[in-house]
Protein backbone atom coordinates (compact mmCIF):
# COMPACT_ATOMS: atom_id res chain seq x y z
CA UNK A 1 0.00 0.00 0.00
CA UNK A 2 1.75 3.50 -0.88
CA UNK A 3 1.55 6.15 1.94
CA UNK A 4 2.33 10.12 1.24
CA UNK A 5 3.06 11.76 4.31
CA UNK A 6 3.52 15.67 3.93
CA UNK A 7 4.75 17.73 6.66
CA UNK A 8 6.46 21.52 6.85
CA UNK A 9 3.37 23.63 6.62
CA UNK A 10 2.33 26.48 9.69
CA UNK A 11 1.76 29.79 9.18
CA UNK A 12 4.15 32.79 8.45
CA UNK A 13 4.41 36.28 7.72
CA UNK A 14 4.39 37.14 4.00
CA UNK A 15 8.05 36.84 2.52
CA UNK A 16 8.93 33.96 4.64
CA UNK A 17 9.94 30.85 2.96
CA UNK A 18 9.03 27.29 3.85
CA UNK A 19 10.27 23.66 2.65
CA UNK A 20 7.05 21.07 2.50
CA UNK A 21 8.08 17.70 2.74
CA UNK A 22 6.31 14.35 1.67
CA UNK A 23 7.62 10.96 2.28
CA UNK A 24 6.28 8.15 0.24
CA UNK A 25 6.04 4.43 1.61
CA UNK A 26 5.08 1.19 -0.18
CA UNK A 27 6.98 2.06 -3.08
CA UNK A 28 10.24 3.67 -4.50
CA UNK A 29 9.35 6.88 -5.60
CA UNK A 30 11.91 6.49 -8.75
CA UNK A 31 9.91 6.59 -12.27
CA UNK A 32 6.88 7.26 -10.34
CA UNK A 33 5.71 10.96 -10.94
CA UNK A 34 5.17 13.01 -7.48
CA UNK A 35 3.47 16.66 -7.51
CA UNK A 36 2.37 18.79 -5.27
CA UNK A 37 -1.29 20.56 -5.20
CA UNK A 38 -3.35 23.07 -2.96
CA UNK A 39 -6.66 23.62 -2.22
CA UNK A 40 -8.75 26.56 -0.02
CA UNK A 41 -12.40 26.30 0.84
CA UNK A 42 -14.58 26.50 -1.57
CA UNK A 43 -12.16 26.32 -4.79
CA UNK A 44 -11.18 23.07 -6.26
CA UNK A 45 -7.84 21.31 -5.88
CA UNK A 46 -5.23 23.24 -8.25
CA UNK A 47 -1.87 22.42 -9.39
CA UNK A 48 1.38 23.75 -8.02
CA UNK A 49 4.29 21.89 -9.25
CA UNK A 50 5.31 18.28 -10.62
CA UNK A 51 8.32 16.38 -10.96
CA UNK A 52 8.53 14.05 -13.85
CA UNK A 53 8.84 10.12 -12.91
CA UNK A 54 12.80 10.16 -13.94
CA UNK A 55 12.90 13.18 -12.36
CA UNK A 56 14.66 15.14 -15.07
CA UNK A 57 11.62 17.07 -15.45
CA UNK A 58 9.65 19.86 -13.40
CA UNK A 59 6.55 21.84 -14.03
CA UNK A 60 5.16 24.61 -11.89
CA UNK A 61 1.80 26.40 -12.00
CA UNK A 62 2.29 30.36 -12.96
CA UNK A 63 1.61 31.74 -9.58
CA UNK A 64 4.54 30.22 -7.91
CA UNK A 65 6.98 29.90 -10.88
CA UNK A 66 9.77 31.61 -10.26
CA UNK A 67 9.38 31.46 -6.64
CA UNK A 68 9.57 27.86 -5.63
CA UNK A 69 11.32 24.42 -6.43
CA UNK A 70 10.13 20.77 -6.35
CA UNK A 71 12.68 18.08 -5.94
CA UNK A 72 13.42 14.76 -4.58
CA UNK A 73 15.81 12.62 -2.96
CA UNK A 74 15.42 8.78 -4.15
CA UNK A 75 17.60 7.92 -1.40
CA UNK A 76 14.83 9.03 0.77
CA UNK A 77 11.99 8.20 -0.75
CA UNK A 78 10.74 11.95 -0.55
CA UNK A 79 9.82 14.86 -2.47
CA UNK A 80 10.37 18.79 -1.41
CA UNK A 81 8.16 22.18 -2.30
CA UNK A 82 10.13 24.66 -1.45
CA UNK A 83 8.18 28.14 -1.22
CA UNK A 84 9.86 31.66 -1.39
CA UNK A 85 8.78 35.09 -1.07
CA UNK A 86 5.12 33.83 0.27
CA UNK A 87 2.16 35.78 -0.19
CA UNK A 88 -1.48 35.62 1.16
CA UNK A 89 -2.93 33.62 -1.40
CA UNK A 90 -0.68 30.86 -0.90
CA UNK A 91 -2.60 30.46 2.08
CA UNK A 92 -3.73 26.66 1.47
CA UNK A 93 -3.78 23.27 2.22
CA UNK A 94 -1.19 21.52 0.38
CA UNK A 95 -1.17 17.63 -0.57
CA UNK A 96 1.30 15.50 -2.19
CA UNK A 97 0.43 13.15 -4.65
CA UNK A 98 2.00 10.15 -6.74
CA UNK A 99 0.78 8.64 -10.31
CA UNK A 100 2.63 5.82 -12.40
CA UNK A 101 2.97 7.77 -15.38
CA UNK A 102 5.25 10.29 -17.15
CA UNK A 103 4.13 13.29 -15.12
CA UNK A 104 1.19 14.09 -13.00
CA UNK A 105 -0.49 17.82 -14.03
CA UNK A 106 -4.31 17.09 -13.09
CA UNK A 107 -5.59 16.25 -9.55
CA UNK A 108 -8.27 13.91 -10.87
CA UNK A 109 -5.74 11.65 -12.30
CA UNK A 110 -3.27 11.13 -9.16
CA UNK A 111 -3.21 7.42 -8.07
CA UNK A 112 -2.61 8.26 -4.44
CA UNK A 113 -2.66 11.19 -2.15
CA UNK A 114 -0.89 12.34 1.38
CA UNK A 115 -3.21 13.79 3.91
CA UNK A 116 -2.75 17.33 3.17
CA UNK A 117 -0.33 20.13 5.44
CA UNK A 118 -1.59 23.65 5.77
CA UNK A 119 0.27 26.65 5.53
CA UNK A 120 -0.96 30.05 6.95
CA UNK A 121 0.53 33.25 5.33
CA UNK A 122 -0.41 36.42 7.19
CA UNK A 123 0.00 40.25 5.85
Amino acid sequence: QVQLVESGGGLVQAGASLTLTCTVSGRTISWYALSWFRQTPGKEREFVAAVTRSGAGTYYADSVKGRSTISRDTTKNTVYLQLNSLKPEDTAVYYCAGKDSLVLRTPGSADNWGQGTQVTVSS
